[in-house]
């Protein structure tokens, strides 16, 4: 049977188009779409259990993005030719579908949900990640699953001047803002992106252009699904509620907790108050009652708990720890604590802290990036740790998390644009979080840009985090500067912007208000750049401007171009002269060949200036080109019957051949009687004999010529006039007598 196809097109409003197709593929999911942009292709699916797992108090949602090398007509890398666990671009996709999608689905809808995307088609033109929001949202709008709202996302990125929606990577590298954006048709949701230090407002006017993308997107979504019969939402068991069991609570706990929230205690002491609160609330009920309300007391006093934190604020402009709405927590800082890296330093704000260190390696040790859609390297990167110490629990360590590679992804793009373009480097900064109260993400930013500049990385100029948090009822809000961990959980927004003195680098915000104005916005990024500013100055007063140079154990870096024909000489038969060359100099030396010039490029990494220096004679020995008419400075380095071999000694390795007839005026018949082993002298350079097609140097051509010198006549005119038997032309024999007869020879 020939299924029936139903499809939507969006037009971008530049001759660009996206297509929404559903009802030809993987019908027995609960939704299905496939999303095409030029040739690019993702097939996207929907299955959500029937019935929640017993004792689910949350959305089991699970968002996978996976890009398949096939799509692409490759291979994938590696022994094993088979996709393996998802990359961390990969990662960083489902990452910011799964934030727009969580929060649009009922709050007591506890189903076992599962999303996935996958390219089928590639197309180098098209960036697949900024189709995956659309393909998701389209495929749960065609479902029967309950969903609030359509929501699509795209990328936004300004190029000379002008905005332009999921452009191709190669207009992406010439834009100065690059955002990612989630909303539905009423609001912005989420915003990701790093910026070349734009403007407030200029962040704004993106967001923006964006949203009225978006719009056009999520109306294609519902005309999709009318024309496929949008089914209705099904049946669930919802949550029980008992109004007169909440409102007991709230009545219970609300004042307390309100005056718990007002001390201004540290993290440790206030949980500790507040879970006395819960334990005397729980004890005023039978053991029958909490038998059957048990998990219902805990939900409804974390409600009363939040309703009293926000009015806190909204009132009386105070917040957990004691501070204004304003107010940063206390900082210090430290650089070079760690005696053996490269660059580190410690940031402290209030009960986070993050220690960064930096590590500067040579091209072979840049960052390889092996993606159906995208291959390349990183030559600065950024891993963040969050160990379990750093809240104080004891969990097991199950590898790099999606949250660890999406902080440090983060604080990579707040960095990586203040790393200069002729850095010889490769950086690799790692931040371990060692306290976590509130924006770890941004203390690593922080850390990061002091052992940057602790290493001697000369960056263009440091770059401060701040978080921010939202609390809104609707009539009064109150923007958070600096916010705690309990903050970015009851607030309505929470968003970690990070910049220079001059502008914004980077942003991560998830919006869970809707409706918010974009004045509300702006005046949020304005606080946010205060807060940067202040925490900017303890960055600077801390360690002022890039040390000048890398620390005495750091390798120290020199870069050398060199003709393309010369790279094989470097290298040597076999690998045999660099090998050589780095076990004599302790050096480390990496040749990459320009892909536009085709030149060598040699990178010469140690932490011995000598032994550099070395490197550098040896690479300045294979290009060494003695000029005709030039007088260099040789040294004997080998005695032959015929003369004498010497090398350049501005140019060690290079030899040529000083034949004996050139070595003075007078008749010489030993070398030896006019130079030795060791011996240094200059001689002029003649350049290539033309009968011979060797090297001619001469010492006496630099000497004077002695008084009344008369020089014999070069061989070829003595010779002349006798056959190639000694004979003169008269017959005779002039051979000499002693001569043995050539029988006896």
């Amino acid at each position: 049977m020939i299924p029936k196809v139903h499809t939507q097109i969006i037009e971008l409003g530049d001759g660009r188009t996206i297509s929404l197709e559903t009802g030809k593929l993987a019908k027995q999911a609960h939704g299905s779409v496939v999303v095409q942009m030029g040739n690019a292709m993702l097939l996207c699916t929907v299955v959500s259990n029937y019935s929640a797992s017993p004792g689910i108090d949350f959305l089991p949602l699970t968002v996978d993005y996976r890009e398949k090398f096939a799509a692409a007509g490759r291979y994938p890398g590696g022994f094993f030719k088979r996709e393996a666990r998802p990359t961390d671009a990969e990662v960083l996709t489902m990452r910011l579908v799964d934030r727009v999608l969580r929060p649009l689905f009922p709050k007591d809808y506890h189903a076992e949900t599962q999303v996935m995307i996958q390219l089928m088609s590639s197309d180098e033109d098209v960036m697949p990640d900024a189709l995956a929001g659309l393909a998701a949202s389209a495929v749960i709008q065609l479902s029967d699953i309950p969903f609030e709202t359509p929501i699509s996302e795209v990328r936004v990125a300004r190029v000379n001047g002008e905005f332009i929606i999921n452009p191709s990577r190669a207009l992406l590298e010439q834009a100065d803002i690059d955002m990612m954006v989630g909303a539905s048709a009423d609001s912005v949701m989420m915003v990701e992106g790093e910026m070349d230090e734009c403007s407030e407002e200029e962040m704004a006017d993106a967001i923006k252009f964006a949203h009225e993308a978006i719009k056009v997107q999520c109306a294609a979504q519902v005309a999709l699904a009318e024309s496929f019969g949008k089914r209705e939402t099904r049946e669930y068991e919802p949550e029980a509620e008992n109004e007169e069991l909440a409102s007991k609570i709230h009545d219970a706990a609300y004042q307390k907790c309100y005056d718990i929230a007002k001390q201004g205690t540290s993290k440790q002491e206030r949980s500790a108050a507040f879970a006395e609160i819960k334990e005397e609330i729980k004890a005023s009920f039978s053991e029958e009652e909490i038998a059957e309300y048990g998990d219902l007391i805990g939900k409804y006093f974390g409600k009363a708990q939040k309703t009293a934190v926000r009015e806190l604020t909204l009132s009386e402009g105070l917040r957990l720890d004691g501070r204004k709405t304003t107010e940063i927590r206390p900082i210090w800082c430290e650089v070079n604590y760690l005696p053996s890296t490269h660059g580190s330093s410690i940031f402290t704000r209030g009960e986070t802290q993050a220690l960064a260190t930096v590590t500067l390696g040579t091209s072979r040790e840049a960052n390889q990036i092996d993606m159906p859609t995208y291959q390349g390297e990183e030559t600065f990167y950024l891993h963040y740790n969050f160990p379990p110490f750093c809240t104080g629990e004891a969990r097991p360590l199950r590898g790099t998390s999606r949250r660890e590679v999406g902080h440090g992804n983060l604080a990579q793009r707040a960095l990586k644009g203040m790393i200069p373009a002729d850095c010889p480097y490769t950086v690799r900064v790692v931040s371990e979080v060692l306290e976590s109260n509130g924006s770890s993400s941004m203390a690593t930013v922080c850390a990061g840009t002091m052992a940057l500049m602790d290493a001697g990385v000369q960056m263009k100029k440091p770059v401060s985090g701040i978080a921010m948090g939202l609390i809104s009822d609707g009539d009064r809000y109150a923007v958070l500067s600096d916010i705690l961990g309990d903050e970015d959980h009851l607030g309505d927004m929470d968003f970690k912007v990070t910049g220079t003195a001059d502008g914004i680098t980077a942003c991560q915000m998830d919006i869970k208000v809707k409706g918010l104005s974009y004045e509300i916005l702006v005046n949020a990024l304005k606080q946010a750049r205060e807060g940067r500013l202040h925490i900017l100055g303890k960055i600077t007063d801390t360690i002022e401007q890039p040390n000048a140079e890398v620390k005495a154990h750091a390798p120290k870096m020199v870069t050398r171009t060199i003709p393309n024909e010369f790279i094989g000489a470097l290298i040597g038969p076999g690998g045999k002269v660099i090998q050589e060359l780095q076990k004599e100099t302790g050096c480390t030396i990496v040749i990459n060949e320009d892909p536009v010039t085709e030149e060598g490029i040699v990178e010469i990494l140690g932490t011995n200036q000598a032994g550099i220096d070395a490197v550098l004679a040896k690479i300045d020995s294979l290009l060494f080109k003695p000029q005709v008419g030039s007088i260099y400075e040789v040294k004997v380095i080998k005695i032959l019957d015929f003369g004498a071999v010497v090398e350049y000694t501005e140019a060690p390795g290079n030899e040529v051949l000083l034949h004996i007839s050139e070595l003075a005026w007078e008749r010489t018949d030993n070398v030896t009687d006019v130079v030795n082993m060791g011996d240094v002298f200059d001689v002029k350079y003649f350049g290539k004999d033309p009968k011979t097609r060797k090297e001619k140097v001469s010492r006496k051509a630099i000497l004077p010529k002695p008084e009344g010198f008369k020089e014999r006549p070069p061989r070829d005119s003595r010779d002349k006039g006798r056959d190639n038997r000694g004979r003169d032309n008269r017959g005779r024999d002039n051979r000499r007598d002693d001569r043995k007869p050539r029988e006896e020879k």
